[in-house]
């Protein structure tokens, strides 16, 4: 039609019978007013691509379409989040200005030994994650590499540089004494918590069985992770499991009240844990360096922070710099809270705020 398109992603899934989270529609269009002496008529077109393999929904369409006739042309829709009508359930979409772009590249070119391995890698659980429309697009970033037995991938207390996914053969997660601690194989990802975090590398991955490793770069990686919300949900369980199993914060206990201290949870991981396990309550942190915190959550979104003379996101940043003080969870919140906005999709403020660290304050090493 002449027009970019947008996009917009579901960040919100509130039991709607069509779509689920993470699946995007690209919107075009143009509304035009005509008026003369004799005639004041609306002409308006719209263009509606609906997610691959699911159902045209008229109410969300008479939604987006109202958006063009507002804005008048599609590619002058601002940024915004908006929420559908709704029927039987209701959804929530969001659209980012970085939408009128697209991730392909014209020197990424998808390699022959990628392209015949397509129904493998796409049976992984990070592709899985992306949209099969854009599978293609996000698959000519990654890049394959073959090891041998006994070949160091990356060492602890290096810089991250890259994101890896295992293709074929093992690896071994070793301490700092070089013992294995942990055995990945296919499907299994490492090196994306220094990527995500801003961190040095927190172990040495070391070649157990012949591999092929696909990998990418730090800045293709953070445009997948920024373009597709699917992509960070399947980070943030990854990163909830991990917690899980270091025991650092047990569910059972959020669910009757949890105390503790920074100092042996970090903040990063103690929101992670609340998120990911869907808590209504208010988290109050003491003893800190300027003064008291509360946040309140919502089903595992945050819908208020206050810290000293910050509310909203800029108290949610300031207290990832904070390595002391003391915590209490509650469980509930008043009534008057039930309805109020969250402050905003929960992994891209954490990411946010852990790039920020990085660049603010070095991270204490044990």
């Amino acid at each position: 039609m002449g027009f970019p398109e947008v996009k917009f992603r579901v960040v919100e899934n509130r039991k709607c019978p069509h779509f689920n989270y993470g699946d995007t529609f690209c919107v075009t269009g143009i509304a035009i007013a005509m008026k003369s002496d004799e005639d004041n008529s609306y002409i308006t077109t719209s263009v509606v691509h609906t997610p691959y393999e699911r159902k045209s929904c008229k109410i969300l369409n008479a939604d987006l379409t109202r958006l063009i006739i507002q804005y008048e042309r599609g590619d002058k829709i601002p940024v915004c989040m908006i929420n559908c009508s709704g029927c039987t359930g209701s959804i929530r979409l969001e659209h980012n200005k970085d939408d009128l772009f697209s991730l392909e590249d014209n020197d990424a070119i998808l390699s022959d030994e990628l392209a015949s391995m397509m129904n493998l890698l796409s049976g992984f659980a990070f592709f899985k994650s992306i949209d099969q429309n854009n599978l293609d697009k996000v698959m000519q970033y990654f890049r394959m590499k073959t090891f041998k037995s006994g070949d160091i991938i990356i060492r602890k207390g290096e810089v991250g540089g890259n994101f890896f996914i295992i293709a074929s053969g093992s690896v071994s997660v070793l301490n700092e004494g070089g013992i294995a601690i942990s055995t990945l194989s296919k499907g299994d990802v490492f090196g994306e918590m220094s990527l995500i975090c801003n961190e040095r590398v927190s172990a040495t991955i070391q070649v157990k069985e012949p591999a092929s490793i696909l990998y990418i770069d730090r800045d293709n990686f953070t445009k997948i992770i920024d373009r597709y919300p699917t992509v960070q949900l399947y980070f943030s369980r990854i990163m909830a499991n991990r917690l899980n199993k270091s025991n650092t914060i047990r569910a059972a206990d959020l669910s009757s009240g949890m105390i503790g201290n920074l100092s042996d949870i970090p903040a990063e991981a103690l929101f992670q844990t609340l998120n990911m396990n869907c808590k209504t309550g208010i988290l109050t942190i003491n003893e800190l360096s300027k003064g008291t915190a509360r946040f309140s959550f919502r089903q595992g979104s945050l819908i208020k922070a206050k810290y000293a003379e910050l509310s909203g996101e800029s108290a949610f940043y300031e207290i990832l710099k904070e390595y002391g003080g003391r915590f209490r969870f509650t469980p509930g919140i008043p009534p008057e809270e039930f309805e109020t906005p969250e402050i905003g999709y929960f992994m891209k403020l954490l990411m946010e705020g852990m790039r920020r660290l990085d660049e603010v304050k070095p991270r204490p090493t044990n």
